[in-house]
């Protein structure tokens, strides 16, 4: 192997290590976005939301479909209440709210 050989073949390696340096920066610059966006309150929200409708999505369906109404066609209006709760800091009256809710419907449910 000639000297020039030598020279071209560490020139090309040394090519191809920045480029993986960059794609490595480029990575890590990436992987900071997708962080720092899925730490978002409203992105976290959704996720809670979307986790809760696959699992009782079905269920919540069938009980809404009589009504004529979808659990997808329902979200933004919920996303919606959701948000205007969390801006008004109005968190901790509508959770005594929601257990209150739960609490008439377990009653009512004993009841007949």
């Amino acid at each position: 192997m000639s000297e020039h050989d030598k020279m071209t073949l560490q020139a090309a390696r040394k090519r191809q290590l920045i480029a993986e340096g960059e794609l490595y920066r480029v990575s890590i610059v990436h992987a900071r976005a997708n962080v720092g966006h899925a730490l978002r309150p409203e992105t976290m929200l959704q996720g809670v939301i979307h986790t809760v409708s696959g699992f009782a999505g079905n269920r919540v369906e069938s009980l809404l479909a009589p009504g004529g109404f979808r659990l997808q066609a329902l979200m933004p209006y919920a996303m919606t209440a959701l948000s205007f709760i969390g801006r008004k800091k109005l968190v901790k009256p509508a959770l005594v709210l929601v257990i209150v809710a739960a609490v008439a419907a377990g009653w009512l449910r004993r009841k007949h």
